[in-house]
């Protein structure tokens, strides 16, 4: 299966750098399915960060590898998804036990609700029920090494 990581520059050797923020699935290298959102993403890190080009990154993991790990998959934004992201957005897990989590990204539409669900604005049923029918893409957080060792790199595109 191919999975697309933008960026700012290639990432031939991915590595999990510790968390400089507070991410959906925790500290972990991050990779979609979608071609058309890790473009946008390479977009912006390379206007956030002022320096190199938007750069698509291509990998390629053996999906049948996966029994070798301890993968946690939301198939949607359920209040499962939605507890599982404000405890990483807060910071509140100790340790996330899994190698890779996978699930739908918390993008530019969403945050506001998750915002508004942690401040209280929201109860998590009310949030669940604004999550739902927005189109979100996939995210692939590949948190341990062992994770990262299934993943093989196939080349980058500058955008």
């Amino acid at each position: 299966m191919k999975l697309y990581h933008g960026s700012n520059v290639e990432v031939n050797n991915p590595k999990i750098l510790s968390n400089l923020r507070a991410l959906d699935f925790g500290a972990g290298f991050y990779l979609t399915s979608s071609k058309e959102q890790a473009a946008k993403w390479a977009k912006i890190v390379s206007r956030r960060r002022r320096k190199g080009k938007p750069t698509l990154n291509i990998f390629n993991y053996n999906e049948a590898s996966l029994i070798t790990l301890n993968v946690l998959r939301f198939e949607t934004a359920n209040e499962e998804w939605l507890d599982f992201v404000v405890n990483n957005r807060k910071e509140l897990m100790s340790e996330n036990p899994h190698d890779l989590v996978i699930g739908p990204v918390a993008n530019d539409s969403t945050l506001p609700v998750i915002d508004d669900y942690m401040s209280g604005v929201y109860t998590k049923k009310e949030a669940v029920k604004r999550l739902l029918p927005q189109n979100l893409t996939d995210q692939y957080a590949f948190l341990t090494r062992n994770a990262l060792q299934l993943l093989s790199f196939e080349g980058s595109e500058m955008l």
